[in-house]
């Protein structure tokens, strides 16, 4: 029998039910994305199954290696239940693989790869190289007051291109590294490893929008 942990906010507005935010928790750095999301104020817990995504308010996608993910969510029947999740406007927040795993399309998938979508972009896997060439950037990221994020890139993707109703958030080297459509944030670096909960802090934000409206 499995156990959930639930990891209460470290504080929480008086007047406003505090979310539940949960992490795909198949493959990639969970534990840190639920350390990021209690720091900016959300109950988190790990998803892994079908009837734990349907007792969230949100989802994050973490980082990790997207292939996998896309073959785990399949094997554990996540995959359809995610997908309806997203087209019924469950905030969504992705990163690295996470981001290529919202993408509606990948440049270069490998075989039987899929997506759950959500976002109207096409990406690009490992677009700034493989694992020895990682690096940590300063990046500008609209909705991001204060100084720029320590954006950590780690076999990272990039966004080739976006459709109309796609925002841009930040560029870094002349491609897109982090967009929003509606209620879907996705960024190609890691956030979770750096102690900088703003990102974590905006996509909470916008679960509280969704659970208020």
């Amino acid at each position: 029998m499995t156990t959930t942990t639930v990891i209460p906010p470290q504080s929480t507005a008086p007047d406003a039910r505090t979310p539940l935010i949960g992490v795909l928790a198949l493959q990639g750095d969970v534990r840190e994305h639920l350390a990021a999301l209690a720091a900016a104020g959300a109950a988190a817990r790990p998803v892994r199954r079908p009837e734990e995504l349907a007792e969230v308010d949100a989802l994050v996608v973490p980082g990790g290696e997207s292939t996998t993910i896309s073959k785990l969510a399949v094997l554990f029947g996540l995959m359809e239940p995610l997908r309806a999740r997203v087209r019924a406007g469950m905030p969504v927040y992705g990163t690295c693989a996470g981001l290529i795993m919202l993408a509606d399309r990948i440049l270069d998938p490998r075989s039987g790869q899929e997506t759950i979508g959500g976002i109207d972009m096409v990406v690009r896997r490992n677009a700034f190289g493989r694992q020895n060439e990682s690096f940590e950037a300063a990046v500008e990221v609209t909705g991001v007051s204060g100084s720029p994020v320590e954006g950590v890139f780690i076999r990272a993707p990039w966004v080739e291109s976006v459709g109309p109703g796609v925002e841009v958030l930040a560029t870094h080297a002349g491609h897109v590294v982090a967009v929003r459509q509606g209620r879907a944030l996705a960024t190609s670096f890691h956030p979770e490893l750096t102690g900088d909960h703003r990102v974590h802090a905006l996509f909470v934000a916008m679960v509280r929008a969704a659970v208020a409206s």
